[in-house]
């Protein structure tokens, strides 16, 4: 569908590509990987067209639809979010159009037998094959799923796109681009501004999307589950993985072993080659020999090793205070800003040791929670902390509140007491500031950094409770492993915010789920919660089905009792069978989750029985979307007597 040619780009004498060659195909799902600066995002603009590369050539075939959602962009205004999200039917405005134009001109000639009429009659069946593709009939309802999908409520339908935040506004350009149904989708983290739902809504609209994807993420359970091709960027070239992340770092790690016993074996025979030169040059009789070793070694292409990106940040939190067996007590507690409630009748107790995410969708009071445990806002109730309670606190924004006009160093040095005084510069190195970066104003750090720097505050003091607002927004996913293990072996208690599965698996036993206003208890992991919202939100952005316009609703009877209790057994049989399927579903989604982490294992594909294991892996999966439509189909019958 689009290929790159011996890609060559530079930029003020450094060369971040070198040659570059690779095909994306139609229905590609593909991961770009690579530490950062390798030139990912620089990729995904080389193939929107936003920037051409310095020699070589990008092919695309004529009227390839390419939608590209970068980082940061430029909001507009002055519309309701339905309105902005409208403007992504404008290709379907412009057909219509021009349909009419077609028809118009079609009814006034008569040359029946031109090449001119037939292009016409071509260009209306194009026209008319693109509309159907766009699903031109059916744009309100579209729209509203889509919205809806990525976590708008009908309610936030009229409100001005001015009154949301950055991410919010993201949200309504990634729907605007799936409603335009490209050829080509590229993203560029879209993950950083959406919640845990809206994320595995993505993942399945991505099941069924028809065309190719290109995709930048930190997020590695959400690569892992929508791409199945990973190119790497590594050292000016990239390397294609026919496979998703986690597997394409089993083989990276494979591929490094190879290059690094072959640059052995290359030394060896360089090294003894040098020894018969130095022994024989001077010799007359030799000289001609040892002239051809010379020229032997000069033409030999020598082996490179990837370049090991090591630079991620390692650390053990303190032993923590002692503390009471109670740490938090919330009861009755609510929260609401002027003309909006947030939450009310919120009840728990976390006791020491606990670790505990708060999840929901953004919006639903999981950082005001933060914040009123903190004593940062006033609210109704009770939130208190237990005795001898000492509290870390990283909040979402904390990278933000640190002083502009210090210095890396000072920042931590002004803070520090003890013995903690002596290992600063040890400290910093472990969240990657050494040398003369620990001299520089906190003004000139990247976002990533001062959110390393605001990290590294926490090892400060002894804290038995750490509370901790979206950690990870600023790491990539080294360095999240980094802070997982660390988090793992802290011994206090954990309360946190994050969006990130693959990090709250197994970090968190318990979750309190922020939602319409309530505040709900789940004593599972973060896996068997999804699962239960993704059948919930099947049903919740479940299409009511309507009757059509010039169907008429038939009158109900009302002197035969029979078809109602009809209707009522048939019901009970329907309901029935969906609990059957729910069942049966939830069965699958959990051997699914344990083949994953076999397939996990380091040493899976070494394994005699792998292949069976991966068949069987294949047969989990059709099994469980052949479910989900019958479940669907069920649901539908359902929802026509209910």
């Amino acid at each position: 569908m689009i290929s790159l040619n011996g890609i060559n780009v530079s930029f003020g004498g450094s060369t971040l590509f070198d040659n570059v060659s690779f095909l994306i195909n139609p229905r590609d799902r593909i991961g770009l990987a690579g530490k950062n600066g390798a030139g990912k995002s620089t990729m995904l603009k080389l193939l929107a067209g936003e920037q051409s590369p310095t020699s070589g050539s990008i092919g695309k075939p004529k009227g390839v639809k390419i939608a590209y959602l970068p980082q940061d962009m430029v909001h507009q205004h002055g519309k309701t979010v339905l309105e902005e999200t409208a403007t992504a039917f404008a290709e379907i405005q412009q057909l219509e159009n021009r349909l009419t134009e077609i028809n118009h001109e079609l009814e006034t000639r008569t040359d029946y037998e031109s090449d001119s009429y037939s292009n016409l009659i071509t260009e209306i069946t194009d026209v008319s094959h693109r509309l159907d593709i766009l699903g031109s009939g059916n744009m309100d309802e579209e729209i509203e799923k889509k919205l809806r999908g990525l976590g708008f409520e009908r309610s936030d339908f009229t409100r001005q796109t001015s009154e949301l935040s950055g991410g919010w506004r993201m949200r309504i350009e990634l729907v605007k681009l799936l409603l335009q149904k490209p050829d080509i989708l590229l993203l560029d983290e879209p993950t950083n501004h959406l919640d845990i739902e809206s994320m595995q809504w993505l993942e399945e609209f991505m099941e069924t999307f028809d065309g190719a994807l290109v995709l930048i993420s930190h997020d590695k359970k959400f690569l892992d589950n929508v791409t199945n091709r990973t190119i790497e960027i590594s050292n000016k070239k990239i390397y294609d993985y026919k496979t998703n992340y986690s597997q394409y770092l089993i083989l990276r790690q494979e591929r490094r072993e190879q290059q690094e016993a072959a640059a052995k074996n290359q030394q060896k025979i360089i090294n003894k080659t040098q020894i018969l030169i130095d022994k024989n040059r001077a010799k007359a009789s030799k000289a001609a020999f040892a002239q051809s070793l010379i020229k032997k070694l000069d033409k030999m292409e020598i082996v490179e090793v990837d370049e090991a990106d090591n630079s991620s940040i390692y650390f053990k939190f303190p032993p923590p205070a002692h503390s009471g067996n109670i740490v938090l007590t919330v009861e009755n507690a609510s929260k609401e800003y002027p003309g909006k409630p947030i939450f009310s009748g919120a009840n728990f107790i976390i006791e020491k040791g606990d670790r505990v995410a708060f999840v929901g969708r953004n919006g639903e009071g999981k950082t005001t929670m933060m914040k009123m445990i903190s004593k940062q806002t006033d609210f109704n109730g009770t939130v208190q902390l237990g005795g001898n309670i000492l509290m870390g606190y990283f909040e979402q924004d904390q990278a933000e509140k640190l002083d502009v006009n210090k210095t890396v160093y000072d920042t931590i040095e002004e803070l520090a007491v003890g013995d903690v005084r002596s290992r600063i510069r040890n400290l910093l190195g472990a969240f990657l500031f050494s040398g003369d970066d620990i001299d520089k104003k906190v003004k000139v750090l990247s976002g990533g950094e001062r959110g390393r720097l605001a990290l590294c505050k926490l090892l400060l003091q002894p804290y038995n409770l750490l509370i901790l607002d979206e950690p990870t927004n600023h790491l990539d996913i080294r360095s999240k492993d980094i802070l997982k293990r660390a988090l793992l072996d802290y011994t206090g208690t954990l309360i946190i915010v994050s969006h990130d599965r693959d990090f709250l698996d197994g970090l968190v036993h318990k979750l309190y789920e922020f939602r319409e206003g309530h505040v709900k208890e789940h004593l599972c992991d973060i896996n068997e919660f999804m699962r239960k919202r993704k059948l919930e939100r099947m049903i919740e952005l479940k299409s009511v089905v309507k009757p059509k316009k010039d169907e008429k609703v038939k009158p109900a009877a009302t002197n035969n009792t029979q078809p109602q209790e009809d209707s009522g057994k048939k019901i009970k049989q329907l309901q029935s069978k969906i609990n059957k399927i729910e069942s049966d579903i939830a069965d699958l989604e959990k051997k699914i989750s344990e083949a994953d982490k076999i397939l996990g294992q380091p040493d899976f594909y070494t394994k005699p029985d792998s292949n069976s294991v991966l068949a069987e892996y294949q047969s989990l999966k059709t099994q469980l979307e052949e479910k989900f439509k019958y479940w669907e189909e069920v649901s539908a019958e359902l929802s026509t007597i209910a």
